[in-house]
């Protein structure tokens, strides 16, 4: 297992503000103790042609050039700008680790499924994985164009790719900026309703399956699954997974019911796929976060 982490994603925080460093700060150590054999990466700023690919210019001015919060809910943070550019390169140099032969997962903040082209909003500035997909179609395959840090050439030709979002709420934005792309197959399994308010009809290239508060654990879990299976047989050269642990039944956000047990199961169907899969923290605010990512990950990476 891979891990790509900038301590710097810590530097900024709003009080009582529900994305806090410390959904970051208490993962690292505790994947650190109990998995001393993974490797750690710091990942390399986004490019602004990779931003390109997913936002207008007028969106990366707006971040870069912010004076005011964006919406109760997104505030403007002393270098912002900086910061989600870290977040966004993450995920790409995670998707690239993926097409690479290994298992790579993003541990970094802001996180992104919620900004839409032109907007920030949902706690997102820059939405990381749709930058991810978008770049894996235009550059793997080609030598990874130089991307600093990359000293292996990604080997697979990316025709298409899929996104598997299992966080608690709605992939709007991602959802926005990847439609009727033919080569990308979304899928988002949310609680609706609940923020965004979005998500509640499937299209061309997007599945959604919104879900009613408390639905029991079971009939959630078969449906990540059927979404997944979905994805799978679109035949992706890639998957992303934007996942947030917001199900999670005792986070403060939402009102779902899974247990840590039902992320290692997710972690488990990863593991049995014959597919480069990268995966990129979005949600999830409990205090029990780590141990989520931590089962998450570890059924995940066993052999």
């Amino acid at each position: 297992m891979i891990i790509f982490h900038d301590a710097s994603c810590l530097e900024y925080s709003a009080p009582s503000h529900p994305e806090r460093p410390a959904r970051v700060a208490r993962s690292v150590p505790l994947l650190k103790e109990r998995h001393p054999d993974w490797e750690w990466r710091m990942p390399e700023p986004a490019s602004e042609a990779a931003l390109l690919r997913a936002h207008s210019r007028d969106h990366l001015e707006r971040i870069r050039n912010a004076t005011r919060d964006f919406d109760a809910d997104t505030p403007i943070y002393p270098k912002i700008y900086e910061h989600t550019l870290r977040s966004a390169g993450a995920a790409i140099d995670a998707a690239r680790t993926a097409l690479r032969g290994e298992r790579a997962f993003s541990l970094m903040r802001p996180p992104g499924h919620h900004a839409t082209r032109d907007r920030a909003m949902g706690f997102c500035y820059f939405n990381s994985v749709a930058i991810a997909a978008l770049d894996a179609l235009a550059v793997a395959g080609s030598g990874d164009a130089g991307r600093p840090g990359s000293s292996t050439p990604a080997t697979t030709k990316v025709q298409r790719v899929a996104i598997w979002d299992f966080d608690a709420h709605h992939g709007n934005g991602t959802e926005a900026i990847v439609a009727h792309n033919a080569r990308i197959a979304f899928a988002s399994i949310h609680q609706f309703p609940g923020y965004p308010g979005t998500g509640t009809k499937s299209f061309a290239n997007v599945a959604n399956y919104p879900l009613g508060p408390g639905t029991p654990r079971n009939h959630h879990v078969e449906v990540a699954k059927r979404a997944l299976d979905k994805l799978v047989a679109f035949k992706p050269d890639l998957l992303l997974v934007s996942a947030g642990f917001d199900a999670y039944a005792r986070d403060p956000l939402v009102q779902m019911t899974l247990e840590r047990e039902d992320f290692s199961t997710f972690g488990e169907w990863l593991r049995k796929l014959d597919i480069p899969v990268a995966t990129i923290l979005e949600g999830g605010y409990s205090d029990e976060l780590p141990e989520l990512i931590d089962a998450f990950l570890t059924a995940w990476a066993s052999k």
